[in-house]
């Protein structure tokens, strides 16, 4: 079976061919760092980087570039009003954005570039635009002449003619030179305590579509294999970066573009004013991690707009743990397993377990449908779980365990069980627990319990006593 990508600027599922055989190109626009992440900006992190990890599985070398956008107004806002520069609100919440994807078990980007880091090459793109007769300056403004790239529109499919002065939104002084409503800004005229850099037509700083335009080209080339990102940026964001990319270098700029869909708090859009406007962070507090993730792959396809809720959450861990307690079952059973030669039935429960195999590389190769691919690793857990017994032949133990932590670890989620030595403390407040329960002290148990998870310590009650792990 082909791998199959839907791309948002054909509107189809189209065979994935690489450029270069055997690599992947990827972009995948990164956030503008003025505060932490909210679950909306996770969801394209795990989508995207779960992509990455499955092309990686099937071979493939993946050169993944997401930026970071360190200079905006929302950043100067920031900035003046706690009173501190620019680069100490972006550097700040840089690192705030790293631990949470290290917290997301996201992989490191092979390149994370930063915007201020990239002016020289913005200056040069702009530059050549102008010469090419696709941007002009004025009173140190300089726009992008919509109506000079033929294509405009083909990814959002919005007619040139019906559209609206869209950009306006990026409010800048001289906004009445443009030579036409539907232009958009590349440079920004320098303002009072705002951050600029020195450029042909005058001090300023870049728009925000030319950043990914020249971050794209410089660490992956002038053409790319895809380019991703949230759905909310495939107008004007996307749709201006083809325009300029593809008019400063007379080349198809991506083959592939790929959005992902809204996430929405119990059916309803998330925003501050509503007060359902959640950080990776508040989430962390109250649920692990990897259940976040999980729950981002198991709810919903990519595309489609997913569902927040507490009690979504709730069943994700359920049956998050489902999975784990599963290959913790399989980890002590193979210590104990027959040595025997392989048997018949050991070799047609291995069949069922490779059909399974392929139907989750099925799912992943129809557009990364991770939710049918999760359905697969439930059906093996299933499976596992009736017909493994102690009896079982050690070989078929160890590889049906590999199987399902193997394909865990494409979702990014680890399964297998931490061997970790008990602190003393550790155990003191387990026994303590234990003690409470004796006495019927069940809040007191409780609060232990949660004292632990605080730790970072996950305990499990089993008929052979207490088993803990680590979140």
């Amino acid at each position: 079976m082909a791998m199959k990508v839907y791309n948002t600027l054909t509107k189809k599922k189209e065979e994935f061919q690489p450029i270069e055989e055997g690599k992947v190109r990827m972009y995948v626009c990164g956030p503008t760092v003025y505060n932490y992440i909210h679950i909306g900006n996770a969801r394209p992190m795990i989508t995207f980087d779960t992509v990455r990890r499955y092309f990686e599985y099937k071979g493939y070398t993946v050169n993944y570039v997401s930026n970071f956008t360190d200079v905006d107004d929302k950043i100067i806002k920031k900035a003046l009003e706690e009173g501190v520069s620019t680069k100490e609100i972006s550097e700040r919440y840089i690192q705030s954005v790293k631990e949470d994807m290290e917290a997301l078990n996201i992989m490191p980007a092979t390149k994370n570039p930063k915007a201020t880091e990239e002016i020289d090459g913005m200056i040069a793109m702009i530059s050549q635009l102008i010469e090419k007769g696709h941007a002009y300056e004025k009173n140190g403004t300089v726009y992008f002449r919509t109506r000079s790239f033929g294509e405009y529109g083909k990814l959002s499919k919005k007619n040139i003619d019906d559209l609206e002065a869209g950009h306006r939104a990026i409010k800048v002084a001289g906004e009445e030179d443009k030579e036409d409503p539907l232009d958009f800004v590349l440079w920004k005229p320098k303002k009072d305590g705002e951050p600029f850099w020195s450029a042909p037509w005058g001090d300023g700083r870049p728009g925000w579509h030319i950043e990914c335009s020249v971050m794209s080209k410089k660490y992956l080339g002038e053409q790319i294999d895809i380019h991703a990102g949230g759905e909310d940026l495939i107008f004007p964001h996307h749709e201006n970066e083809i325009a300029q990319s593809e008019a400063a270098n007379g080349k198809e700029f991506s083959k592939y573009w790929m959005h992902n869909g809204f996430l929405n708090i119990n059916n309803e859009k998330m925003s501050k004013s509503k007060g359902n406007f959640f950080t990776v962070r508040d989430i962390g507090k109250k649920f692990p991690y990897d259940v976040l993730r999980f729950f981002m792959l198991s709810g919903a396809h990519y595309r489609m707009p997913l569902n927040f809720s507490e009690e979504l959450m709730e069943a994700a861990k359920n049956s998050l743990e489902r999975i784990k307690v599963s290959v913790e079952r399989l980890t002590d059973l193979e210590k104990n397993t027959s040595k025997r030669e392989l048997a018949e039935e050991d070799q047609l429960l291995m069949d069922k377990f490779k059909v399974l195999n392929k139907k989750f590389d099925d799912a992943m190769e129809d557009d990364f449908n991770t939710a049918d691919a999760i359905a697969a690793i439930f059906e093996m857990v299933k499976i596992a779980n009736v017909e493994i017994q102690a009896d079982s032949n050690e070989a078929v133990v160890t590889q049906v365990k590999q199987m399902i932590c193997t394909l865990m670890h494409i979702m990014g989620v680890s399964v297998e069980p931490k061997e970790e030595v008990l602190e003393a403390d550790i155990e003191a407040l387990i026994a303590q627990r234990q003690q409470a329960r004796k006495d019927k002290d069940f809040a007191k148990a409780d609060a232990i319990r949660d004292e632990l998870l605080e730790k970072g310590i996950v305990l499990k009650d089993t008929r052979e006593g207490v088993k803990w792990s680590r979140a």
